[in-house]
């Protein structure tokens, strides 16, 4: 078993959350937010991994053969799914916040009524 693809993860995590933190646009902070989202494909497709693993189709194989796990790879299409839908929202978020206060930059937006 090899460590890399969790230290991949990890390093993908960190560089998404070292964008958020020093953010000064909405849409970089929906960007690295991505960033971030992606470590969790990395980290569920490396859990999910098995050396010399085939498809997970059984039909017309034999008993005992390899395969990946097809649950893991589900909950991957699940989490870029939910991933696109969530910054999706986020985005059109900021263009909202854009269109009424005339700036992207968190700390410019002053208090939005209506």
């Amino acid at each position: 078993m090899s460590y890399l693809p969790f230290a991949v993860a990890a390093w993908i995590c960190l560089v998404g959350i070292a964008g958020i933190a020093t953010s000064r646009n909405l849409i970089h902070l929906a960007i690295c937010l991505t960033v971030t989202q992606s470590s969790s494909y990395v980290l569920l497709l490396s859990v999910g991994y098995v050396k010399h693993g085939k498809a997970p189709i059984f039909i017309g194989t034999k008993l005992g053969t390899t395969a990946v796990d097809p649950v893991v790879q589900a909950l991957t299409l699940t989490d870029i799914v939910v991933s696109v839908v969530v910054i999706a929202l986020i985005l059109a978020l900021a263009l909202d916040a854009h269109r009424l206060s005339g700036t992207v930059d968190p700390d410019q937006i002053t208090d939005i009524a209506g």
